[in-house]
């Protein structure tokens, strides 16, 4: 009796680390030329994270980040770059925190300032196999007068001037917390529904 439990939960361990593997696939942004490994994983406690009050010298008069957004002026048009980034964060982030928001944003400006990416926003958002929301090189439609497009727009602002700090400055990857890629990365914090990494 106990052959055939082992036997069997053998198979359900197998099963569900093929189902992580083949979902994590193109889910969040994947890390560059790392191949999944099974290694032992621990139990991700979820992190309270307090928005650090660090501003930079532009934005000292903001006492919060939920302040700083709202006085982002709103554009009327965008820079095809500006429009990458907040791109990225609408359709990675849209509906989370301010924070979870602007964490996403700067994992997109990291990567384009590291030399191990593409040197662009727009290159980081369609480098292949990184978003899963872009399709055929572009991004979906969006409702450019919704008040979610307004807030990443803002997002991006204060993501691309680096006028609000962020809880997981210098991370390069993330993924969405229903997966287990396996990185062997240094994990920074979870924010809202993304796990951060360096």
């Amino acid at each position: 009796m106990s052959s055939k439990l082992n036997k069997a939960s053998a198979f359900a361990v197998a099963a569900m680390m093929t189902t992580i593997l083949v979902s994590a696939n193109g889910s969040g942004a994947a890390a560059e030329s790392l191949d999944p490994v099974a290694i032992p994983q621990e139990p991700i406690p979820e992190i309270q994270l307090q928005v650090p009050q660090v501003a930079s010298v532009e934005s000292d008069a903001a006492d919060s980040l939920a302040e700083l957004v709202a006085t982002q002026p709103y554009p009327q048009e965008l820079s095809s770059e500006l429009n990458c980034l907040a791109g990225a964060i609408y359709f990675e982030s849209k509906g989370e925190t301010l924070a979870g928001q602007l964490a996403v944003g700067r994992v997109v400006v990291a990567r384009s300032k590291s030399g191990r990416f593409p040197g662009s926003y727009c290159g980081v958002v369609f480098q292949p196999s990184q978003f899963s929301f872009v399709r055929g090189n572009a991004l979906p439609y969006v409702r450019k007068q919704s008040a979610e497009w307004k807030e990443a727009v803002a997002i991006a602002q204060i993501a691309n001037e680096g006028t609000w700090r962020s809880p997981v400055e210098g991370a390069l990857f993330f993924h969405a917390t229903y997966v287990s890629p396996g990185w062997r990365l240094k994990r920074l914090a979870r924010v809202d529904n993304h796990i951060f990494y360096r």
